[in-house]
């Protein structure tokens, strides 16, 4: 199974996503990604097999625990680019309150997974909800304009878990399923 670690925004912030996105219509090239499926990646784990799984949970049980981090209130809004204006591949809005938390939490989550043997992440952490992947560089001009004009609000949201996801990669997208729950200052 395809695992990764994240904090979901709520359903609440699906329609200012979407009209984050609405924003960025005219732009050739991007996808954008379902408003209902929008996070904060933790961690992507990559495939684990079944055999795997038991010490994966146990592993990010010890990160929640080991990162003393109670549930906290993020804000969403901003906008950025992976990984630079110059080459885009991914446009993304930024997380200003609660950013302190997520990268503890990212800390923890990855301590314990590479102790786990995960891989280490390659990118330094940067707390982002993706909004769409560029294909090709058709609305390169039109992206690099918007993002250094724009500074949109999302919303803010409740962060009180983090969660273990499977993807399942499908012809419409890919096909999100939270297999395990983990909630902050236990």
């Amino acid at each position: 199974m395809r695992l990764f670690v994240s904090v979901d925004l709520p359903e609440s912030l699906a329609d200012a996503v979407r009209a984050v996105q609405t924003g960025f219509a005219g732009a050739d090239g991007l996808d954008f990604v379902d408003p209902a499926r929008t996070h904060v990646t933790l961690k992507f784990l990559g495939d684990v097999s079944e055999d795997e799984y038991d010490e994966t949970v146990a592993a990010l049980d010890r990160a929640v625990d080991s990162s003393r981090v109670g549930p906290f209130d993020a804000t969403v809004g901003g906008l950025g680019v992976f990984p630079s204006l110059d080459y885009i591949s991914v446009l993304w809005a930024g997380i200003g309150e609660g950013a302190v938390e997520l990268a503890a939490l990212h800390e923890a989550v990855e301590r314990e997974s590479v102790a786990a043997g995960f891989d280490p992440a390659e990118n330094e952490f940067t707390p982002h909800v993706t909004l769409a992947r560029m294909k090709h560089g058709g609305g390169k001009e039109l992206v690099q304009r918007l993002v250094r004009e724009r500074d949109p609000e999302v919303g803010t949201m409740r962060v009180e878990a983090i969660r273990l996801t499977e993807s399942t990669l499908t012809n419409e997208g890919p096909k999100y399923e939270t297999r395990a729950r983990f909630e902050l200052g236990r």
